[in-house]
């Protein structure tokens, strides 16, 4: 056969690109035509060469293929408008490419650690496409973790990677069998991976992992440029708003300037709460309050407040800025913890900052204050220490004076003991010494006054009173009088002693001198006035006695002798049982109700027993 028709016939082939069968058909054609071995051979030699040729055209028309898609998915992240079209066209031709059955991506999720279905396509199966995968489980979670491509010719025969029910369970419904996965790298950081499947057994070859991993960084580029792109846009916008908000800021800044160096002036000037609130009234308008530490007003009215008021203070404190509540803006502050002072202003629409710079102010006018006081309060508080400590230290007196303290005047020293806050009852108890022109001082859980007066019972009982209800906890007074002058150390040491019987008796939260401690008072009092107790105790009795010449003390002597029998009485008084009967009903209404109860039965037999014994003649 002529070799120039042979070449001829092999071109036709290789031209209408026919199948690898159809280069068998000029051998079996000269065979039949009987041509010699070495004509056949020739043959043979031209079909292998042609063969050669055709499968090399195939390469490069699957090259050129890649290629195309490759320039056109470049081509879309120039244009970059829309990420989930440009990932969808990038698994979509990853699945043309290979002829494979499904195609799909996976990305990392940061939160939750493991690995979510992005985009599939040729995708059957619901529970497949909601599959995620954790790091190192099934073939996908295998390449997100070591950032190795990894294939699998028959997935549920491949024991490489780790099954799991739940993702064997979509790979098995989805009818995947031979799978490849690629990873999607951004420097040495995987966001994710590639992925084409196939439903039945079928190798893949390195040039088709090269092409999906081509594909898997175009996609990672995809990605990247559209967080950039998004963090561009979003850059844009904050720089925008923020130079709308710095415009605002600065008006508000310059307005805020200007009030603030108005309030700064009115307190170089000697200005207080007042002339503050005036001012923030005449810049921003409606009504203002100011409270103080516990929540009473100092100056302005803003109507009843009820407790969401308070919680809103107790907000603004802790986020430093001004709350609203309704048509109320609230701003307050607070030192160490503890609130100062509270602003309250009613207003529709106000500048906060104002508010915020007013608030300062008067935090700073009542630090100041009490700066003040405190001072003071030290100074009062040393010198009520000598006085309790050291008596006998030359110059009390005088330091007293400078004072304002009249040593030589009645006064009142009060003990009262309290469950904690010690900075706080020292303080309350300072300011009182100040407007009260005595003085006070501080000692561990308790704090002792010395306050002009001679009414110890009742100063003990208002000290508690309102000690309490500063502190918001319970507060026991025992107070006693400085009867010998500058025996202020005697006096402590009674008033606490009555402080002390107070909490012991179960009065706690109450306050007394040893006046009005019954007979305990005798047992902590140093005067002993025994005279006052029988006083107290019987003086109606024994005064009516006196005056009528009746025997109604030596009556209730019997009574109680005779363990409250009136005929016992009787007999024992050489009177008859009415006589007893009559007397008892006089001694009732002497001493009033409850006469006979335990308590007051045994406070009256004590005195019954002093008075018989003569006691009450001393001093």
């Amino acid at each position: 056969m002529d070799g120039a028709l042979v070449a001829r016939r092999f071109l036709e082939l290789l031209a209408r690109e026919a199948s690898a069968v159809e280069f068998e058909g000029p051998i079996i054609e000269a065979r039949a035509a009987g041509a010699d071995p070495a004509t056949i051979e020739e043959l043979e030699q031209a079909k292998v060469e042609a063969l050669r040729v055709r499968e090399l055209l195939k390469r490069r028309a699957r090259r050129e293929a890649e290629l195309s898609a490759l320039y056109d998915t470049a081509g879309d992240l120039a244009a970059l408008r829309d990420l989930d079209a440009v990932l969808e066209a990038i698994v979509h031709r990853a699945r043309q490419l290979l002829a494979t059955d499904v195609a799909y991506m996976t990305l990392h999720d940061p939160e939750q650690g493991d690995t979510y279905m992005r985009v599939t396509d040729g995708s059957i199966s619901a529970k497949f496409r909601a599959l995620r995968l954790a790091m190192g489980a099934g073939l996908g979670g295998l390449v997100a973790q070591t950032a190795v491509p990894y294939s699998t010719a028959d997935y549920f025969a491949d024991a490489r990677f780790r099954h799991k029910n739940d993702i064997d369970e979509a790979v098995k419904e989805e009818g995947l069998v031979a799978i490849l996965g690629v990873p999607l790298r951004l420097g040495q950081r995987v966001i994710g991976v590639l992925m084409a499947a196939n439903r039945s057994a079928r190798p893949f070859h390195q040039e088709e992992v090269s092409l999906l991993a081509s594909l898997a960084a175009h996609a990672a580029v995809a990605i990247d440029n559209a967080r950039l792109l998004q963090e561009t846009r979003n850059a844009l916008e904050e720089l925008s708003q923020a130079h709308r908000i710095a415009r605002e800021h600065g008006d508000a800044v310059e307005r805020g300037a200007l009030a603030h160096d108005r309030m700064t002036s009115l307190v170089l000037r000697g200005g207080g709460i007042e002339d503050v609130a005036a001012v923030v009234t005449d810049v921003l308008g409606g009504s203002l309050a100011v409270l103080d530490d516990l929540g009473r007003p100092l100056t302005g009215d803003v109507g009843e407040l009820d407790s969401g008021v308070f919680e809103a203070a107790q907000a603004s404190r802790a986020l430093g800025r001004t709350v609203r509540r309704g048509d109320l803006l609230i701003a307050s502050v607070d030192v160490g913890g503890e609130p100062l002072c509270t602003l309250i202003l009613r207003s529709d629409d106000a500048d906060e900052r104002i508010l915020e710079r007013a608030a300062l102010v008067c935090a700073l006018l009542l630090l100041f204050r009490r700066s003040v006081a405190e001072a003071e309060g030290r100074v009062r508080g040393e010198l009520l220490d000598d006085l309790i400590s050291r008596p006998d230290s030359p110059g009390l007196t005088d330091r007293a004076r400078r004072l304002g303290v009249d040593l030589h005047a009645p006064h009142v020293v009060v003990v009262a003991k309290h469950g904690g806050q010690r900075e706080r009852a020292a303080f309350w108890a300072s300011s009182q010494a100040a407007l009260r022109h005595g003085l006070a001082a501080g000692r561990g859980d308790e704090v002792v006054l010395l306050l002009p007066g001679e009414n110890a019972g009742r100063i003990a009982q208002n000290v508690a009173a309102e000690l309490s209800a500063s502190l918001h906890s319970t507060a026991t007074a025992g107070a006693a009088g400085t009867a010998v002058e500058g025996n202020v150390a005697g006096a402590y040491q009674e008033a606490r002693r009555c402080a002390e019987a107070l909490i012991a008796l179960g009065r706690a939260g109450d306050g007394a001198s040893a006046a009005e401690l019954g007979f305990v008072g005798l047992l902590v009092g140093d005067g002993r006035d025994v005279r006052g107790f029988v006083s107290r105790v019987l003086g109606a009795v024994t005064d009516y006695d006196a005056r009528r010449g009746t025997a109604l003390a030596d009556t209730m002597a019997a009574y109680f002798g005779s363990g409250g029998s009136p005929s016992r009485t009787a007999e024992a008084m050489h009177i008859h049982v009415n006589t007893v009967t009559q007397r008892l009903d006089r001694i009732g209404k002497l001493l009033g109700d409850g006469w006979l109860e335990p308590e007051r039965a045994l406070e009256i037999q004590l005195a019954l027993r002093l008075h018989r014994l003569g006691h009450t003649s001393t001093p």
